[in-house]
């Protein structure tokens, strides 16, 4: 894969997932909160107000994913994929002996055309190893010795 692609479609990836977390955790407050405005006043009172609060707590369950994915979104949309950083940061792609990561959000494992990629969130145990690092230096992580390839 080319180096002047690869972060673009690393951050098309990355927008992709946010989109549908966002997309689900959306859909999944609306139903909730369509089936809290259903739930129908019956003659067992009790049964009513306990159908009512379980509607509440799964809308503010999606509430809460909904906040996620757009702090999510709100991450990648600082992210500019033509730039090359010298030191590891935000948007930056690090070629090591072990894994290629690219530090955006938290995705896990992804391929992209045959090629495996581990996408992080800056604030991650492996981001934080490697923010601020320069290329042929080496870190450890998970008792492993790696050595930074290329930061692109």
């Amino acid at each position: 894969m080319e180096d002047a692609t690869v972060k673009f479609k690393l951050l098309d990836a990355c927008r992709h997932y946010v989109e549908q977390r966002l997309g689900t955790a959306t859909l999944a407050m609306n139903n909730a909160q369509q089936a809290a405005n259903a739930e129908g006043k019956s003659s067992a009172g009790d049964k009513y107000e306990t159908g009512r609060a379980m509607m509440q707590i799964e809308r503010d369950t999606a509430a809460r994913q909904v906040e996620e994915a757009l702090k999510m979104k709100r991450v990648v949309d600082q992210i500019d994929p033509s730039v090359t950083h010298q030191r590891i940061a935000l948007g930056s792609l690090a070629i090591t002996t072990l894994f290629n990561v690219y530090v955006a959000i938290g995705t896990g494992k992804m391929e992209i055309e045959g090629e495996p990629f581990v996408i992080v969130g800056p604030e991650s145990p492996l981001a934080k190893v490697l923010l601020g690092r320069v290329a042929s230096e080496q870190f450890t992580f998970n008792n492993r010795v790696n050595t930074i390839l290329r930061i692109l």
